[in-house]
């Protein structure tokens, strides 16, 4: 019988592989080519919008990011609205929204306005929303509920005061974030809890105690993170802590299958278990095609890879002239597309067969016959017209989407190093 670790690697090193494809960029962007045409109302597109100001900068961050200074913040809020417009005005429309960053809440009075001003160009069904700890408090968490927030992820990252230190992470104890989780549980119609595992020089008591007090918290929802450090990240990141070591991260991931998957919460991807059905914020999974909006977000059209600027600068001089801020894209392949397609169904837990097809007008055993081969011989997936990850492929799915996270934050890395 092949080892776990072993099919892991082997998935792992394939996707990423395919996941350095998406950094060949370089055409020249033509606005005709990014065009809600043949998208039906079943294959409407989800938005998610970025917001790249925090208060500090957590080191082991990838994602496109500025330390808050409020008259920029204010005039970005004004720049996304312009930007959005743009592809109302091309005929889009969206009706679930996923708020990143950076840190959305950064300026409430600012979010707030911009969630009004969705409500009033579009008919809103979903909204999540990312926070951090020291943005939970008793007014805030009812401003966001009445906005209508219907997911709160609040990134703790962990309960432990030695982690959060050597994270880079303003650090509260482990009481006081509780006491913030407990403020906004049950506001919302999923709260979320943020955690990483395999930082350097977390150990295994250290993050089975992380799980343990979620679990005493009752929370209904958390989303474990593997490290996905870019390259500089990781040299960095390894010259500040601790060797970054994958070889121990199957026994992280274990202790949560032990702790949360055997015992009463479902796996509504490979990172996130919660309890019954929860709204995640993986829009990559809920939706074939996502629009991004904001200094270094990215979108997936039609099989169109898209990369705005990361520069705020130049991300505001695109919208002072009306234009898209994108500044590169890519074609993917057809073949490309049918294998980020079967990455991201099986890292939200499952594959509809008839969809496949009508995704891509061919049937999935005959297209990615070699892949779905291996995925059913070695008992990563199980089911006829609709696949489900079983609990032995869930770590190789694990893997595969952590790689191809890396691969795209290489990407963000050189965007930001390079103000793309």
């Amino acid at each position: 019988m092949v080892p776990v670790k072993t099919l892991a690697s082997l998935t792992g090193w394939v996707t990423r592989r395919e996941g350095r494809k998406f950094l060949k960029l370089g055409k020249e962007f033509d606005e005709a080519i990014i065009t809600p045409s043949g998208l039906g109302e079943e294959t409407r597109p989800s938005l998610y919008i970025h917001i790249p100001f925090c208060k500090s900068l957590c080191p082991f961050c990838c994602f496109n990011r500025y330390l808050f200074d409020e008259a920029k913040a204010r005039q970005y809020f004004r720049e996304l609205k312009q930007e959005l417009e743009i592809y109302i005005e091309k005929g889009f429309i969206f009706s679930d929204f996923y708020f990143g960053g950076g840190t959305p809440t950064v300026l409430m009075d600012e979010l707030t306005g911009f969630i009004d001003y969705l409500r009033s160009r579009f008919a809103i069904r979903r909204i999540s929303l990312e926070t951090t700890p020291r943005e939970i408090n008793p007014e805030n968490v009812a401003t966001l509920k009445k906005a209508g927030i219907n997911r709160l992820s609040i990134g703790v990252q962990s309960f432990d005061a030695d982690v959060l230190k050597n994270m880079g992470r303003p650090s509260s104890p482990g009481e006081e974030i509780a006491e913030k989780l407990l403020m906004a549980e049950g506001e919302f119609d999923t709260l979320n809890v943020d955690f990483v595992f395999n930082f350097p020089g977390q150990s295994i008591k250290q993050f089975e105690s992380d799980v343990a007090k979620f679990k005493e918290l009752g929370i209904d929802q958390a989303t474990f993170y593997p490290l996905m450090a870019s390259p500089h990240k990781k040299d960095a990141m390894e010259r500040r802590f601790n060797r970054i070591n994958t070889s121990q991260e199957k026994r992280f991931y274990d202790v949560i299958i032990k702790e949360l998957y055997k015992k009463d919460y479902l796996a509504s991807t490979a990172w996130c278990f919660s309890r019954g059905e929860r709204m995640i914020d993986e829009y990559i999974v809920e939706d074939d095609d996502y629009i991004g909006i904001g200094a270094g977000s990215v979108s997936i059209v039609g099989g169109n890879f898209f990369v705005n600027s990361f520069s705020l600068e130049r991300y505001g001089e695109f919208i002072s002239r009306e234009r898209l801020p994108i500044v590169d894209w890519r074609r993917l392949t057809p073949h490309e597309h049918m294998r980020y397609y079967l990455l991201t169904k099986l890292f939200g837990m499952k594959l509809d067969k008839d969809k496949f097809r009508q995704r891509f007008k061919s049937a999935i055993d005959s297209r990615l016959r070699i892949e779905m081969f291996f995925f059913k011989t070695f008992g990563l997936v199980e089911g006829e017209k609709l696949l489900r990850v079983t609990e032995k492929g869930m770590y190789p799915v694990s893997v595969m989407m952590r790689e191809f996270f890396a691969a795209l934050n290489g990407l963000r890395e050189y965007c930001i190093e390079n103000q793309v």
